[in-house]
């Protein structure tokens, strides 16, 4: 892997995870509020707080590069899954900008899933 390549990973990986560390840390400050929304595409309320562990956690993995395959593949899945849930309204322009912008970022996960974290990441230096 050439450096080019080693830097674009990591480039792309805190882009990537940035997005989902971010919303996370940002729900911990209403995480009933998150709640109610959840509620509202059919998903219960008690799964609040482990979908913002989870964004937070796997959002710093994917920075890591730490089980980057994995975080990404439950990234991609993720991303799909609030895309039907919460944004598929044909009769809402915006609501389908925010649906094919989850599809885009669940292809971007499934890319990185395959390329895998590059040289520059946890996963490469556990060999």
């Amino acid at each position: 892997m050439t450096n080019l390549n080693s830097n674009l990973h990591v480039v792309a990986r805190v882009f990537l995870g940035l997005l989902f560390l971010v919303a996370g840390l940002g729900k911990l400050g209403n995480v009933d509020g998150f709640a109610g929304y959840m509620a509202s595409g059919g998903i219960p309320a008690f799964f609040a707080w482990p979908a913002v562990l989870f964004e937070i956690l796997a959002g710093a993995a994917i920075i890591a590069g730490f089980q980057t395959r994995l975080a990404a593949l439950a990234l991609a899945a993720f991303c799909v899954v609030t895309a039907v849930l919460y944004h598929f309204v044909p009769a809402d322009q915006m609501q389908m900008t925010m649906f094919f912008k989850n599809l885009g970022l669940a292809g971007g996960y499934l890319l990185l899933a395959d390329a895998g974290s590059g040289a520059f990441s946890v996963d490469a230096r556990k060999g």
